[in-house]
């Protein structure tokens, strides 16, 4: 019956949801895209080494692993969906204001940890009230809001890196908080009064549920194999997303003397690789189920990780960008619309933002290792652990239940 309701609701004119929610998508990722970008601007300016530009990145992870299950909680208990994703977005764009105003490597510390925390709202929200609205087509709809996510990390670079050209890094810093606050307000308009049940319920309906309740689902949540080896599995391959994502501008530009706009190109290259692969998987692991897809991809990444490492300074290297995006990001919409399928309809948000504290607590651990091991041995070996820690993901994929995720689970309340 539950199932059959969020069948019917997910209409066609229902997808303005999904491009409104997948717009601010894109808006989360921009932020964080940019602040790699500057990243090796602000660390050369404070004089900071690769282990200290790692731990800056493992601090911003950390803090939104601690927050990810707290958020998850208010997402269950609360019913104003859409005013709690114009809250994330503003708070993700925030901090990075403050970020002008920075002189020492402990104010741009307290900065990062701010926005970890503020990003911790956003994907279960959004993801679960995706999923809930499209239960047959939770793939296809995740990863359209993926394919957000690599539009703001695609663009971010080229926009940025064209602004470095002209401006400081304090001055981009100030001028990026616009385009976050103009997609709060947005969303504060068409999804104001969004909740989980009744997308154009009256802005006063909450749809909360007690705290005794959520908890008795939560001590269920921690016992489902299924999910934990998902969200496991998801900790070592956002390892290699992060240490990816921090290291490879590093790489471009002090190993082979890019300038910041032919490091925005690459980084370029990398997402919009990621955004071709999201819908292709995401209808793929629909119809030929989550399993397969992920682990395909996932070897396809090791591969191609390894190779780069060896490809060294060669100009194969820029090409073998593109191709780990199409790979790697292949995963995310699967991953998630898979924990969603072996979790309660009524633990959506939760079961997303265990997932996503998991995946903060490998993204925050990674960068500092990664520093430390260029440190030791050079940027090269970087790809060497990272190649080992997607392979690790893809291990525990083959530990899942063979049914994990066939069927809708049973809700836990009436």
């Amino acid at each position: 019956m539950n199932t059959a309701t969020a069948a019917a609701r997910a209409g066609a004119g229902s997808f303005r949801e999904v491009w409104v929610i997948s717009s601010g998508h894109a808006l989360t990722h921009w932020y964080p895209a940019t602040f790699y970008l500057l990243l090796p601007l602000i660390g050369k300016e404070l004089g900071l080494s690769y282990a200290q530009i790692g731990f800056t990145m493992t601090m911003q992870y950390l803090a939104g692993a601690l927050a990810n299950l707290p958020g998850g909680m208010v997402v269950d208990t609360v019913g104003r969906k859409g005013l709690l994703m114009a809250l994330s977005l503003f708070w993700i764009g925030f901090p990075y204001l403050l970020m002008s105003l920075t002189h020492s490597y402990w104010m741009l510390l307290v900065c990062v940890v701010l926005v970890g925390i503020g990003n911790n709202l956003w994907h279960p929200t959004a993801i679960s009230t995706l999923a809930h609205r499209f239960p047959d087509r939770k793939g296809l709809v995740l990863s359209l809001h993926g394919m957000g996510g690599n539009i703001g990390e695609a663009a971010a670079p080229l926009v940025i890196g064209a602004l470095l050209a002209v401006l400081s890094w304090r001055e981009v810093v100030i001028v990026n908080i616009v385009p976050g606050v103009v997609m709060a307000a947005m969303i504060l308009v068409f999804l104001g009064s969004l909740t989980l049940d009744a997308p154009h319920a009256p802005a006063n309906r909450t749809d909360g549920r007690s705290l005794g309740s959520y908890f008795s689902g939560f001590r269920r949540l921690l016992r489902n194999r299924a999910i934990i080896l998902i969200s496991v599995s998801g900790v070592f391959r956002s390892m290699t997303q992060s240490s990816l994502l921090t290291f490879l501008p590093l790489y471009l530009g002090r190993e082979l003397g890019y300038s910041t706009f032919w490091i925005g190109a690459g980084m370029f290259a990398l997402q919009v690789a990621g955004f071709t692969s999201a819908p292709v998987s995401g209808h793929l692991s629909d119809r030929m189920g989550r399993r397969r897809v992920m682990i395909s991809s996932m070897l396809m990444s090791a591969i191609v990780l390894v190779t780069m490492a060896l490809a060294g300074k060669s100009p194969a290297f820029i090409v073998l960008i593109a191709v780990l995006g199409f790979f790697l990001y292949a995963t995310r919409p699967v991953i998630q619309a898979w924990a969603l399928e072996c979790a309660p309809r009524e633990m959506a948000g939760t079961a997303v933002g265990l997932l996503f504290g998991l995946q903060a607590v490998g993204a925050s651990i990674s960068p500092v290792v990664s520093g430390v091991i260029a440190d030791a041995w050079g940027i090269y070996a970087v790809f060497y652990f990272l190649a080992a820690t997607i392979v690790v993901a893809n291990c525990l994929i083959f530990f899942m239940p063979k049914d994990a995720g066939e069927a809708a689970k049973p809700s836990l309340v009436s």
